[in-house]
Formats: C-alpha cells, structure tokens, sequence
C-alpha cells in the first residue's frame, strides 16, 4: 500500500460541472472485504523501497517479504470459525446511455466507456465490492486508509468508489467533510450522508474540478487505467498543500512461503491472469511502479506499506483464519466473471475451455494445504 502527501499541492485548477447521477435507489450494500494492498499514500514525500519496475514476476520476487502469517497444521478451521477508454468526457451532460447495461456471460456491466472496466456491475459483483471493502478493513486494522492525517480532511476525493461503501463510511467518519466518490457505473445507494456525494467520472479523463482535495482514495484500480502516472499528475494538481493521495491495492500475483503453489491451478492463473491483461494493453504489475510514478510526480515521503492477505483460512490465529475465509469467498465470487473476460478477450480462450479451468481453480483455492496468499 501506497501513500504519498502534497507539500506544495500546486496544479492550476479549471472550473467545471461534474454531474452527480441521480440516486437509482435500488442497492444497499452491506459492509464486506479488506485484502492484501498495495497502499501507497503520498504528502508528495517518499518511503520505502520503490518496486522493481520488472514486466514478469517470479516466486522468488518475495523471499525477502515476511508475511507474518504461519501454517496451522491442525487445521482448526472449524473450531476458529464455524463453516468454512476513449470517448467524450464524463462529466457531460447526464445521458441514458450511462443507465444502460449490457450483458456478457449472464452478467451485465456498464455501458458508458464500454470495456473499460473488466468487472461487472450486477447485483452479485456489488455483494462482492462490499465483502472486499470487509477484508481491506480487516487488514488495515479496521482503518479506512494509512495517511498520516494530521487533521480531518475537509475534502475527499474517492476515484473508482464502486457501491460507494469507501466515500460512505468516510463521510460518516468525517462529518464536516464534502467526500465526493466518482465511477463509471451508476451503483451506489440513494440514501447516504449529506456530506457525500457521487458522480459519473473517468479518472483518465481532464479533471475539471475547481476545488482541491486533501485527500483522494484509490483502492484495486492497478488494472483499470491505461496511464497511472497521467492520474498521479492529476492527483497531485488537485490536492491542498499537504493533502495525501493514497493507492490500496495489490499485485494480482499468487504467492506462497513454502511453496506449496509450485505447479497448481493458482500458479497457472497468476501466469495466464498477467498475460491476459497485458494483452489488453494494462499494466498488470502497476502497484509495483506507484512510488516511482508519484515522486515522478512531485509528490514527497512516499510511503510503502506491504501486506499480505491468506487466501483461505490456512494460517493460525482467529483473526487471520477469519480474513482468509474472507478472502477466500472474495476471490471464489470474483473468479468467474474476471476470468472469463480476461481469458476470452485477451487469450483467446473459448467460453468453455475457461469453464473447464475454473473447475480446478475453486478447488485449489478452497486447499487448505496451498498456502497461498495475496501481497500488497
């Protein structure tokens, strides 16, 4: 996980209009899922010890990473926890097009910028976005982010809110604050705090929004964009001077300590999952270039977090047996839809042969000998 802070937080400003959508009032999300991140929260400062800017990874990029999780050989699962791009701007005048879903693989997601987002946008796809905002809670010790805040924010940004579950509790955590989350899919909850609103966006779009922001979350956006570094510069124009900006998110890189992934089903994904989206012109191991990208930037003490998440409950202690489950559900209900659109668009691969891989897949990940897990 990344932070940085703005000292300087200069950046011309131009007036805009972003249109906020009109509540569809049809979801309510209840809270769900925290995982490994890559959280890099920047004041414009810089920390930590930058990724290596490498186009493959490897094993063995984590022999010097402690997870701090350790293997429960007794297998107390139980005991512990009973059952186991392109187009015109955003902001424009609202159109019903962007109400409009379309529908691949029994799934539907979002029409405006078609593509641009690989995930859906179903009912099914938001249950998840929740119990992933669960597990990054879990992880980041029930903390909605790392920023060295020294004072409530007053202004926040959220760039690719989802249900809106983030810039919520945000603003609920701040009341005084004006939390502004912006997505390319009209999802989130009619009913929210006053201080909270929410707005049709891209983030690789001109910002054009007249204020300033001491605070803009990113959180599992390392494959949304095709350019991180033109939303860091943009980032960085639009925060107050000492303001932060802070990426949560992971490298999509199955590991293990003791491996015990070498030669299954996760590993092959990993593989295939990077290829895929490279294919499709994103930069699969972004998170491991933030730090570089923000100081690029100008912003100061960038500050480099790295986590681990187990991917099911396979580690000892309650509380990591608990986030493994977690996880575990996450990446179980996420699997299918991310897959299938990677594999068939960027691979090749017939809806079918994606089927056949997936019934190995969710056995694999349900394993508790595999000790894998997610880093950040």
């Amino acid at each position: 996980m990344d932070h940085a802070g703005s000292s300087s937080g200069r950046g011309a400003q131009s007036p805009h209009a972003h249109q906020p959508w009109p509540h569809p009032g049809q979801h309510q999300h209840p809270q769900q899922h925290p995982l490994t991140a890559e959280t890099l929260q920047t004041q414009q400062r810089n920390v930590a010890a930058p990724h290596r800017d490498s186009s493959t990874w490897s094993l063995s990029d984590q022999s010097q990473f402690s997870t701090g999780l350790s293997v429960d050989d007794e297998n107390d699962t139980d005991s512990a926890l009973g059952d186991v791009d392109d187009g015109q701007h955003s902001t424009q005048s609202i159109r019903s097009s962007i109400y409009e879903y379309i529908e691949e693989h029994g799934r539907t997601f979002h029409r405006y910028k078609q593509g641009k987002y690989w995930l859906p946008n179903d009912t099914l796809e938001q249950e998840r976005l929740d119990l992933q905002h669960t597990v990054f809670t879990m992880r980041l010790d029930n903390q909605l982010g790392l920023a060295p805040l020294a004072h409530p924010p007053q202004s926040v940004l959220d760039l690719g809110t989802g249900t809106g579950i983030w810039a919520i509790e945000c603003a609920m955590k701040y009341p005084s604050a004006q939390v502004i989350g912006t997505d390319l899919s009209p999802i989130q909850p009619e009913y929210v705090p006053p201080n909270c609103r929410f707005e049709i966006d891209d983030a690789e779009d001109e910002w054009l929004w007249s204020e300033k922001f001491d605070y803009i979350h990113l959180r599992m956006m390392f494959h949304c964009f095709k350019d991180h570094l033109k939303v860091i510069k943009s980032g960085f124009a639009h925060l107050q001077p000492g303001g932060y900006m802070e990426f949560q998110d992971w490298l999509p890189v199955l590991q293990s300590s003791d491996d015990s992934i070498r030669g299954t089903p996760l590993e092959m994904w990993s593989k295939l999952y990077l290829e895929a989206g490279g294919k499709l012109g994103r930069n699969m191991l972004a998170p491991k270039s933030y730090k570089r990208w923000m100081v690029e930037a100008g912003f100061e003490d960038v500050v480099e977090t790295r986590l681990a998440v187990p991917g099911n409950p396979w580690p000892k202690g309650r509380d990591n047996k608990r986030m493994g489950y977690l996880q575990m559900t996450n990446f179980l209900e996420g699997l299918h839809a991310s897959t299938m659109t990677l594999f068939t668009k960027g691979l090749g691969w017939s809806p079918e042969a994606v089927e056949v891989f997936l019934v190995d897949m969710r056995k694999a990940i349900k394993d508790l000998g595999i000790h894998f897990y997610w880093t950040t």
